[in-house]
């Protein structure tokens, strides 16, 4: 057991959260575990409660842990940083970090776009289009919900199995020659909704990012989506140049 030294520079709080989180690197304490209480931590590393408080305030912070009311504290679910200042799939994003990832078609059908849609991908309202909405996996944890919107005109034949089997983005690619120019995006926090909930395998009315993204070939729009992405799962960055 990793201890902490009293007549260190580096004060006490610090020292045991750097303590917390090796552990948690480590495997010892996995996603949703719970930590020792307050108490326990004192009598194991020999320290005050105030000092332990920070240390907990600051993990807290940090999103290394969350608290439940009456029940203790909880290891945080991983979270995957997402780069915001270039193109990116969640496919390609998920192997990165080596993780596996996966689809499930949840509804797929062709519609005649409504003045909205019509409106968002810059067509003639009635207009058909592919209409379909995927859970995305890692590691077959479920991490986002995404409704999308693919003209069908330009992406004829593609089917439910298509999807589950090869990213979209893929499908795009190599079968349609598609050539993205651009993606503009949206990020709004949202509550969860219900529906949302079980397929998320979340909390209802707990904290998600709304995510819409329009995709271009040129100035043809190619792809609208609004996605769900679980709030414990996902931290977005992007980074400021001068």
């Amino acid at each position: 057991m990793l201890k902490i030294k009293k007549g260190d520079r580096v004060p006490l709080y610090y020292q045991l959260m750097d303590i917390i989180i090796e552990e948690i690197n480590s495997g010892k304490y996995k996603e949703k575990d719970k930590l020792p209480s307050e108490r326990e931590l004192c009598e194991i590393y020999d320290i005050s409660r105030a000092t332990v408080r920070q240390t907990i305030q600051e993990l807290e912070k940090a999103g290394y842990i969350y608290k439940q009311h009456g029940k203790g504290t909880f290891v945080s679910p991983e979270r995957f940083k997402q780069n915001l200042l270039k193109f990116y799939s969640f496919t390609e994003e998920m192997k990165k970090l080596g993780k596996i990832p996966s689809s499930k078609v949840i509804a797929f059908e062709i519609i005649e776009s409504n003045e909205k849609i019509a409106k968002k991908m810059k067509m003639t309202a009635g207009k058909k289009v592919y209409k379909f909405t995927r859970l995305r996996l890692a590691d077959s944890k479920p991490m986002m919900l995404e409704t999308s919107y693919i003209p069908y005109d330009r992406f004829k034949g593609i089917s439910k199995n298509d999807l589950e089997q090869k990213a979209m983005y893929d499908i795009f690619t190599e079968r349609y020659n598609v050539f993205f120019s651009r993606a503009e995006e949206i990020f709004q926090a949202v509550l969860t909704r219900e529906d949302e909930a079980k397929f998320l395998e979340n909390q209802p009315d707990s904290p998600s990012m709304m995510i819409e993204r329009i995709t271009y070939e040129e100035d043809m729009v190619i792809e609208y989506t609004v996605g769900i992405a679980r709030g414990d799962r996902f931290k977005y960055c992007v980074i400021l140049e001068k």
